[in-house]
């Protein structure tokens, strides 16, 4: 098959003379002649056999997970993965990331869709949810988008407590919109009387839990809605964010069936309340019948500006992530009620024990009292950089150093595929520092 060329000697010299050039050296001759042809200076060519090898040589200096401990957590988290999951999301007819414009033939990504967001409906408790958004990060600020939308209100509020990065994407949200975001202490009073929404997250950055009912009756007695931030996996043992108040619930998706890798691409889960849904951005899958009464599945509500006026659109997401959706529906399928229930005791419970372990050595110190999920936060007696980097030479990845925030503070992670022999054998070694 030929190469493609989008343009003829004949197109190109039109496009010359239109901008009033006659060759295309003269079109680049503000470009330095120092910069404006770089000599690059590539090794040989080589053969298939031998990029193999130095490929695979590459690849060997990242670190395998198969054979290091991770205690890293702070968003991406490391959970196992069944393996009918992978098997589902390969096959062909449902390998795309992008959105089933024409029903009639997609009928089997359209159903996934929606049965991924009943899923996710019923693990948060909501009435309705999405399918999907690009991330956690970008979810939170479409959430607070939405509740802008929603009480014609111009300014949020977010817990302190919430992801830094999450917040700094809020924040590039919020400026384009000239909408003002203020970070507010949890434990003080909560003016929230002309904010459009109260976005706490469940557990926090530092892994905490709280008991939110009085966070959600706040918000709503000053007019604002509430918006949860929670971790999927954490649900399969803690009480779903509707019954605490939640107006809208967002979340990153990628412990649910997704691998760690290199930061994405991961999964936004968004859901809402039944009445909000006109103003949710993203897509909805709905089923019905068609004139045989067969079940078939269709785009309910398409709020994209590809879809809709710009004007009247709730969101410009370009992709639903729908390959890391079906991961998703495909884990939590697997894993039903009781697998999910029993991955989440796992995680709380090996994290409690390491950070008990961790709090008996000299210099150690929990630095919150406060109920946590998988993650707690430890004070060292030497910088965590340092911890983690020792750490290396033993094979475990470290927690993540935040002495930014808390001096020598070092998150700590503990998912079910961490023993309890890493468990002591990090113990061990910190002993030993």
């Amino acid at each position: 098959m030929a190469g493609y060329v989008p343009s003829t000697d004949a197109d190109r010299q039109q496009m010359l003379e239109t901008v009033g050039v006659g060759s295309i050296h003269e079109l680049f001759a503000e470009i330095p002649a120092s910069t404006r042809d770089p000599k690059l200076h590539l090794p040989p060519p080589l053969s298939e056999l031998e990029l193999t090898l130095e490929i695979t040589a590459l690849a060997d200096r990242n670190l395998n997970l198969t054979d290091h401990p991770c205690f890293l957590g702070a968003g991406a988290y490391h959970h196992y993965i069944p393996s009918l999951v992978s098997y589902v999301v390969s096959r062909s007819e449902l390998y795309t990331s992008y959105t089933p414009y024409q029903p009639e033939v997609s009928q089997g990504t359209l159903q996934t869709m929606f049965e991924y967001q009943s899923l996710i409906a019923g693990l948060t408790g909501m009435d309705v949810a999405n399918a999907s958004m690009y991330d956690g990060a970008t979810a939170v600020a479409e959430a607070a988008m939405m509740a802008v939308r929603l009480t014609e209100r111009t300014h949020v509020s977010v817990a302190s407590t919430i992801d830094p990065e999450y917040l700094d994407v809020l924040r590039t949200y919020a400026s384009a919109h000239s909408i003002g975001v203020s970070v507010v202490d949890l434990g003080q009073p909560l003016p929230l009387e002309s904010d459009a929404c109260l976005i706490v997250q469940q557990p926090d950055f530092f892994g905490r839990l709280a008991i939110l009912n009085p966070l959600a009756e706040a918000a709503h007695h000053a007019g604002a809605l509430f918006v949860a931030c929670v971790n999927p996996i954490s649900l399969g043992l803690i009480k779903p964010p509707r019954e605490y108040g939640a107006d809208i619930v967002v979340g990153e998706g990628q412990p649910l069936g997704n691998p760690l890798s290199y930061g994405g691409p991961y999964l936004g889960l968004f859901a809402c309340r039944s009445e909000y849904v006109r103003q949710m951005p993203g897509r909805v899958v709905g089923a019905s019948t068609d004139a045989r009464g067969q079940t078939g599945y269709v785009l309910t509500l398409q709020t994209r500006e590809q879809h809709i006026r710009r004007e009247k659109a709730t969101s410009n997401i370009c992709t639903n992530e729908a390959l890391n959706a079906l991961a998703a529906a495909a884990y939590l399928a697997v894993m039903g009620p009781k697998g999910l229930r029993r991955v989440a005791e796992l995680c709380y419970q090996k994290a409690h024990y390491a950070a008990a372990e961790i709090a008996k050595l000299d210099g150690f110190n929990l630095v919150f009292a406060d109920p946590f999920f998988h993650e707690f936060v430890v004070r060292c007696p030497i910088s965590p950089s340092e911890i983690n980097r020792r750490l290396l030479e033993e094979k475990i990845i470290g927690g993540l150093d935040i002495s930014p925030q808390i001096k020598n503070g070092w998150l700590i992670c503990v998912t079910e595929l961490i023993s309890r022999h890493d468990i002591d054998r990090l113990v061990d070694i910190l002993g030993s520092m």
